[in-house]
């Protein structure tokens, strides 16, 4: 049985976090992810989710992920946009590596 995990967190602070989430699919986030995260959210939601997102798991944060955009009610299209936005974000690197390959498929799956 799926149990979500409930946040408290505006729109642009769940953006934050699932941006800051497919950014650490190498478990690293470089400096030209942190700052086209920068450039698709505020940086006071990206300061209020990252150390959240240091503390999550893989399962917690996926349970975060799914309970959010429930919440939200996103639609199709919007779930699109998300899906753009990472896609974005993995551009903003020189290099494309497999882990973030599959954190888009993922995530992919995921929001659809």
């Amino acid at each position: 049985m799926e149990t979500l995990i409930e946040t408290n967190w505006k729109r642009e602070e769940f953006k934050a976090y699932l941006l800051s989430y497919a950014a650490n699919s190498n478990y690293f986030e470089s400096e030209a992810e942190k700052t086209a995260i920068l450039n698709m959210v505020p940086a006071t939601a990206y300061a209020k989710v990252h150390k959240e997102l240091a503390e999550d798991n893989d399962y917690q944060s996926i349970q975060k992920i799914l309970y959010n955009i429930k919440k939200f009610n996103y639609t199709p299209e919007e779930l699109d946009v998300l899906v753009n936005d990472i896609q974005k974000l993995f551009n903003a690197n020189e290099e494309h590596d497999i882990l973030e390959e599959n954190m888009l498929r993922a995530l992919k799956k995921l929001l659809h």
